[in-house]
């Protein structure tokens, strides 16, 4: 009887993938994970120094110490004295508002200039580039007088139909380009089995659309949510104000509310912060889209 014996070689396999996996991670790899966390670090300083003055009393906000002694949670809840509530209802009916008429003209807008080739298609895209390059702060006069001829001064649809304007350029442009990548093949075979055009686009088109709708739809609420100028121009009630006007009113001409102009920045950032949490996978996906054919 004869045995036979494994070669050395496939007796070493094993060993060699386990000290493989031991491997310590390079010194390259261990760099830039350090100084992607000191960059995240960096930019996250200035919202941690916000949360620490908002919880400041008011006697310790001229202290050196970087953490207060006392934390006064109270400036949390004594901000919605001020009225706070109605103005965070207020900017939240500007950035759902806009957010909404923006994707309801851009989606058909996108759809229609991503699958057909007409006269002017080009013409069309570049007028709707140039519009991009406007900001409301170069045309807020003109805005104003327009909006003051029609009587919707002080009002919160103004705000919402400039917003929706000055967002719809890049709506449309990053629809188009994420429509224009679905196959339209999938489509026409929607149709064959007895799907309209409109059926198919509903069906088909917009559920795979939906990462560059999703990303269409974060940045166009940010963008309305964040805004200033137009709605300090525009409004002249505190009841119409979003909060990004209320915050600037905790500044006075001798002093300032820290506590509130503070706790109010903490609590105008969390709503985005939610939204962008909840969709930032697709967010991600619908920058990417159309960038490999």
């Amino acid at each position: 009887m004869t045995t036979q014996t494994a070669p050395a070689h496939a007796a070493a396999r094993p060993a060699k993938s386990r000290a493989a996996r031991r491997t310590p991670p390079r010194l390259r790899t261990v760099g830039l994970a350090g100084g992607a966390y000191l960059i995240a670090i960096f930019f996250l300083l200035p919202y941690l120094e916000m949360i620490l003055t908002a919880l400041r009393p008011h006697n310790e906000i001229r202290d050196r110490n970087y953490l207060p002694h006392h934390f006064a949670f109270s400036n949390f809840i004594n901000i919605w004295d001020t009225g706070l509530g109605t103005n965070l209802r207020v900017s939240l009916e500007i950035a759902v508002g806009s957010t909404a008429l923006v994707l309801l003209v851009a989606i058909p807008a996108a759809y229609y200039t991503a699958r057909r080739n007409f006269r002017g298609k080009r013409l069309f895209l570049l007028l709707v580039l140039i519009t991009q390059m406007f900001q409301p702060t170069a045309m807020i006069v003109g805005i104003y007088r327009e909006f003051m001829q029609f009587n919707m001064i002080d009002s919160v649809w103004a705000l919402v139909l400039v917003n929706a304007g000055f967002n719809m350029a890049f709506a449309v442009w990053i629809l188009n380009a994420y429509f224009g990548a679905i196959p339209k093949e999938i489509e026409e075979a929607a149709i064959v089995d007895g799907c309209s055009r409109v059926g198919a686009m509903f069906r088909v088109i917009i559920p795979l659309a939906m990462p560059g709708i999703v990303t269409a739809l974060i940045f166009t609420f940010i963008a309305a949510w964040n805004e200033f100028i137009v709605a300090l121009t525009l409004t002249t009630s505190d009841a119409t104000h979003p909060l990004t006007v209320k915050a600037s009113s905790y500044i006075g001409q001798y002093s300032i509310d820290w506590q509130h102009l503070f706790a109010g920045s903490v609590i105008a950032t969390i709503p985005v912060i939610i939204l962008f949490a909840l969709i930032e996978g697709k967010v991600v996906s619908g920058l990417t889209a159309g960038s490999v054919k």
